[in-house]
């Protein structure tokens, strides 16, 4: 069966019977209500009514260049039917401005690959992407989004971890599948490889600008250490900082063990802080169920781009 179609920007929706469309109101009236709270039970109600669906996939419009197709109903996707939601704005903001930059983001964690399809579009520039995960259930909706938007972007199946080797692959939500502490029942074994693999291997060069993302559910510390090479050049580490953490381990990390500079989005300020003191963190943090993007960069360029972004949007606010 074809999937479902839904543009984003004009909130046509095309191909849905009409208890589809109906569930496209409740999904999305349902993310309009809990985006009060931060979505919190959002996934789980919209899990249990696509059990009430037929079983097809849904082809999102995001922008005139880009397609993210995922089963209809899923839990944490359907918020994009919502078309008030903005899902990472601190990732938005950064990856907006840095439309005219030459950059390949490495998209580790990419689940179906939302953010890949996103900056390989014309409106984002285009740029390149290697979009990089374990799950194999996960890497068929991936592999798929890369096919229906031109294979524009590269896919590995894998894991990120601190070097080469396997890992036991577990875990209940397709968003939350780990590595971290899994060494029987049930699961998967995966290959896994350190970012530096991707400069030995040739995957990309060490002269390159890049945007890293880095959704790898509890084992960002270690991949952190498998990057030391890369993240010394022109790089910016986008990491993931869990809400129900209140010692910051990967923020503190980032701080007090790397050569990085830490960044962190204050919605306060409504820019990208420079941080010396993790207390910031205790006030940002408001949600114990949902992730915090930090940066962290050690390159002159990208704190450079950094720096202008602020003064850009700080002019727009006067």
């Amino acid at each position: 069966m074809p999937p479902i179609q839904f543009d984003r920007t004009t909130g046509v929706l095309e191909g849905a019977n009409a208890w589809e469309r109906l569930a496209a109101l409740a999904l999305s009236s349902g993310s309009k209500v809990a985006s009060t709270f931060s979505h919190r039970g959002y996934n789980s109600c919209a899990n249990l009514l696509r059990k009430t669906l037929p079983q097809r996939d849904i082809a999102i419009r995001l922008n005139s260049d880009a397609t993210f197709e995922f089963p209809y109903g899923d839990g944490y996707w359907s918020k994009l039917l919502n078309r008030s939601f903005s899902y990472e704005d601190e990732l938005e903001m950064l990856f907006r401005d840095s439309v005219g930059v030459d950059y390949t983001l490495i998209d580790c964690g990419a689940n179906f690959g939302y953010w890949s399809v996103l900056i390989s579009s014309i409106p984002y520039g285009s740029h390149k992407a290697i979009a990089i995960e374990p799950s194999s259930q996960n890497f068929v909706k991936l592999a798929n989004n890369s096919e229906i938007n031109g294979n524009r972007f590269e896919v590995l199946k894998c894991a990120i971890g601190a070097a080469r080797g396997t890992a036991r692959l577990s875990g209940t939500k397709h968003e939350a599948f780990s590595i971290a502490g899994n060494t029987s029942g049930g699961g998967e074994d995966v290959p896994v490889i350190a970012l530096d693999n991707l400069l030995d291997d040739g995957k990309i060069s060490p002269d390159g600008k890049y945007l890293i993302k880095l959704d790898v559910e509890g084992v960002e510390i270690e991949a952190i250490k498998g990057g030391k090479r890369l993240l010394q050049g022109d790089s910016v580490l986008l990491c993931e900082e869990h809400g129900n953490d209140s010692n910051h381990t990967v923020s503190r990390y980032i701080l007090e063990q790397t050569p990085l500079k830490l960044i962190v989005y204050d919605p306060r300020t409504n820019r990208l802080e420079t941080v010396s003191e993790l207390s910031i963190l205790d006030r940002i943090k408001v949600s114990s169920h949902v992730g915090y993007n930090v940066f962290g960069t050690a390159s002159a360029f990208w704190q450079g781009r950094i720096n202008a972004l602020n003064a850009s949007t700080a002019r727009r606010m006067q």
